[in-house]
């Protein structure tokens, strides 16, 4: 059983940036490929970024990328979500996510994830 805990959400302005954190614990962390998921009020959960277990491998929604970057610290059992260059349709909970998979998958949809942390919500006002 993983369990995993978010933080870093706020209220910030349009252009600024935040670090989202995901820490885990109960379970082999680098067994494990992370994903970050949003969920926006009245909208389904949307996959925003992935990464593998090592790390070497990343898969990025459109919506996101060249402004978000995942990592991951094995060492530590985190992974962390670094936001540049907000905007307000970035407002939603945030939610990690951890899926055991094998060699260097990267999943996309939420089903094939096993645990989830409970959110963090971010509000980008304009």
């Amino acid at each position: 059983q993983v369990q995993l805990v978010e933080s870093g959400g706020g209220l910030v302005q349009a252009g600024d940036s935040l670090r989202l954190s995901c820490a885990a614990s109960g379970g082999t962390f680098s067994s494990y490929a992370m994903g970050w998921f949003r969920q926006a009020p009245g909208k389904e959960r949307e996959f925003i970024v992935a990464i593998s277990r090592s790390g070497g491998r990343t898969l990025y929604a459109d919506s996101v990328k060249g402004r978000f970057a995942i990592s991951r610290d094995n060492a530590k059992n985190r992974v962390y979500l670094q936001m540049n260059s907000l905007k307000p349709e970035d407002t939603a909970d945030y939610y990690c996510a951890a899926a055991p998979v094998v060699y260097s998958l990267v999943p996309i949809e939420a089903k094939q994830y096993y645990y989830w942390g409970q959110g963090t919500q971010v509000t980008v006002s304009l």
